[in-house]
């Protein structure tokens, strides 16, 4: 007997010391195992034991098991109702918290200050406004609506609710309020009723501010886009931790403060991931592709390992800048890092290579990809139409029909530029056409956009000018500037002026529309007309963009303006620009200068020309490069009529592939030849 008991008190004695230990059971089979135990001790109709019991089951997410045997108990108290009520509720299983909120009270156990909380939350969460205003009654009525618990519940029920009334008279009358009640005022009226004058006045009465409620006001600020008052709040907190200093980097980093980004970035005492992806995604986005490498580089030395938004932003400041050498660094990182492509790399690798012009490369990780989403082949598709491949893309297109792959408008918009720059016209009408009935998909405002491109270029300008007056939308820029190019490829003065007067009217403040529109009175010897339209963007304060071409070699950007003497090989490049100048006229290159835009003689118009941007790019590509490097420049504007002819005589003179990717499209020079075939 004695043994027995003995036994038993052993037993009761590992139960207990388990119940205590929460590390020790973190497994269903360990739960298991304890029941055993509280079964054969008896514990099983201990309050104190199935108490705890059901709060390990509930921070495992196993309410079902604490439901077994709690039912199995014959007189729980309210202890073990409280833990089983709060169980369900902590596990977001509001439903279950009523019911067993409703049985509790039928059994005849009364809820107390612990309970009703946790009841108010799951009509929250139900958004069961009549129940929870019934609960809010039943606590006025046993007098414990003022306590601090109960009190703040109700706040976060009536702003579930949406009473705005009802959530400051709850509040007003606590008489007392700990950081989690002002925490839950100061947040309804930030995140659920959008008032920040308010949410300030409340800030400001805050006994106690912690750290939560410093970071709840200023990122209030910065859900309403207020970005200097962020900023404000910031700097007057005494304590800053890392979420503060990560949300005023991304408030610095989407304003494009970059100097102040980095100042501040430095002054951090600690950094996250996200830290470094802020300041990283901050350099790309002004265009700092050199710094934020930098910065890649130094996260790595600080033993960092970056995710897939690191990379992902990194390659697309390649794509954007035309980095083709850093870019094919970071594809070599990431083949060492990672044993298979994921959709988001994946996609940002073949959008990149898209961008720089190395279709082979695209497509050769576009087919390695074990998941393709519409994303993937759409960004596939695109880059094939950019680099003027458009039976490639269109081969991708039915690639990805056939593999039951469902566009979406990127796609389809795709596949009509690549008809509009392979001068597809039918196959662009099928697809324009077809896209709602095959597809369920509405043309957008870019989709007509393209369509009025493809029949403007074709030389169908009446059908694409009727096009656009059958738009179901208010035509935009796209539409009508698209049949301005057109018309000026074509010559159609007529249809400009109706073209320009629209253009003129949605946006004033585009100088390249009337400097095309003073092009096509030019080429039609209407110098008159010119004069009128130069006077009238003098006028207007409106000029033409300023052009800039950048080349990447050795991985490091080079940017070139017009005529520009900053570069520090300026003298070697100005002397390779009178080099490529001579050849040029051996070819017997006459240069196009009815389209510079100066009251120049023509002698200065020609010198102009051969200092535009991306001559300048090509020239110190020639002389930083070796023979068999291709030169790729990226180009801002649309390349001019001169260029495009200067270039495919360069190539040919020179004995160099040379790609410039401008703002429309990618144009391979090689041997004398464009890959446009002329058609741009």
């Amino acid at each position: 007997m004695n043994e027995r008991y003995s036994e038993l008190w052993q037993q009761k004695h590992i139960a207990l010391s388990l119940l205590k230990s929460p590390h020790k059971l973190s497994t269903l089979n360990h739960l298991k195992s304890l029941h055993v135990y509280l079964l054969r001790t008896g514990l099983h109709r201990s309050n104190f034991a199935v108490g705890n019991f059901v709060t390990h089951c509930a921070s495992l997410g196993l309410m079902s098991y604490a439901a077994q045997l709690f039912d199995q108990m014959s007189e729980p108290n309210s202890f073990v109702w409280n833990t089983l009520i709060r169980g369900f509720q902590q596990n977001h299983s509001p439903k279950y918290t009523l019911y067993y909120f409703h049985q509790m009270r039928a059994n005849n156990v009364q809820p107390d200050r612990f309970t009703y909380p946790f009841a108010v939350r799951a009509c929250s969460d139900l958004l069961e406004f009549a129940k929870g205003a019934s609960l809010h009654g039943q606590l006025f009525k046993i007098g414990v609506h003022c306590d601090i618990f109960v009190g703040t519940s109700l706040v976060d029920f009536y702003t579930a609710m949406g009473d705005l009334r009802m959530t400051k008279k709850v509040f007003e009358e606590l008489p007392d309020k700990d950081e989690v009640t002002w925490y839950a005022m100061l947040s309804s009226y930030i995140n659920k009723f959008n008032d920040m004058e308010k949410a300030r006045d409340l800030f400001e009465k805050i006994p106690c501010k912690d750290l939560v409620i410093w970071n709840t006001i200023i990122l209030g600020y910065v859900k309403a886009g207020d970005l200097e008052l962020a900023k404000k709040y910031f700097d007057r907190a005494p304590v800053k931790d890392l979420l503060m200093y990560n949300t005023i980097l991304g408030c610095l980093a989407k304003n494009g403060e970059v100097e102040c980004l980095l100042r501040l970035f430095h002054e951090m005492p600690c950094r996250d991931l996200v830290s470094w992806n802020t300041i990283i995604g901050g350099l790309v986005r002004d265009g700092r592709i050199n710094e934020g490498m930098r910065f890649f580089h130094e996260m790595q030395r600080v033993n960092l390992l970056p995710d897939d938004v690191t990379l992902a932003s990194l390659l697309s400041a390649c794509a954007q800048a035309g980095a083709l050498d850093t870019g094919k660094w970071l594809h070599s990182y990431i083949d060492r890092r990672c044993s298979q492509l994921n959709a988001v790399i994946g996609t940002a690798l073949v959008d990149m290579y898209c961008k720089c012009g190395d279709l082979e490369s695209a497509a050769d990780v576009f087919n390695k990809m074990s998941e393709r989403d519409v994303v993937a082949w759409s960004a596939m598709i695109m880059g094939s139409s950019m680099n003027g491949q458009s039976r490639t893309a269109l081969n991708f297109f039915y690639r990805m029909k056939d593999e039951s792959e469902r566009p979406n408008d990127a796609t389809i918009l795709g596949v009509l530029c690549a008809c509009v720059h392979g001068g597809l016209v039918d196959e662009g009408r099928k697809c324009f056409y077809g896209m709602s009935e095959e597809f369920g998909l509405t043309p957008k405002l870019e989709h007509y956009g393209c369509m009025v491109d493809l029949l403007g270029r074709a030389g169908l300008l009446d059908e694409a000018y009727n096009l656009i007056q059958s738009m179901p939308y208010e035509p935009h820029t796209g539409a009508w500037g698209a049949l301005l190019g057109a018309c000026k490829i074509h010559g159609n003065v007529e249809l400009a002026e109706k073209a320009i007067e629209h253009l003129i009217q949605l946006d004033r403040e585009d100088g390249g529309y009337l400097a095309i529109m003073s092009n096509i009175y030019a080429n039609a010897g209407r110098w008159e007309d010119v004069s009128k339209v130069r006077k009238l963007m003098k006028e207007n304060g409106i000029g033409k963009s300023r052009g800039i071409s950048s080349i990447e070699v050795n991985g490091v950007i080079h940017e070139f303006g017009v005529q520009e003497k900053k570069h520090p090989q300026a003298r070697e490049i100005y002397d390779m620009i009178d080099e490529i100048y001579r050849r040029l006229k051996r070819a017997g290159h006459v240069a196009s200068t009815r389209e510079v835009f100066f009251d120049v003689e023509e002698e200065e118009k020609e010198k102009a020309l051969f200092f535009h941007s991306e001559k300048m790019a090509v020239a110190f590509g020639l002389i930083a490069t070796d023979k068999m490097t291709i030169i790729r420049v990226v180009k801002n504007l649309r390349i001019c009529p001169d260029c495009h002819a200067a270039m495919k005589l360069i190539s040919a003179s020179f004995e160099r592939q040379i790609v410039i990717r401008d703002r429309h499209r990618f144009h391979h020079f090689r041997n004398g030849f464009c890959s446009c075939r002329d058609y741009w």
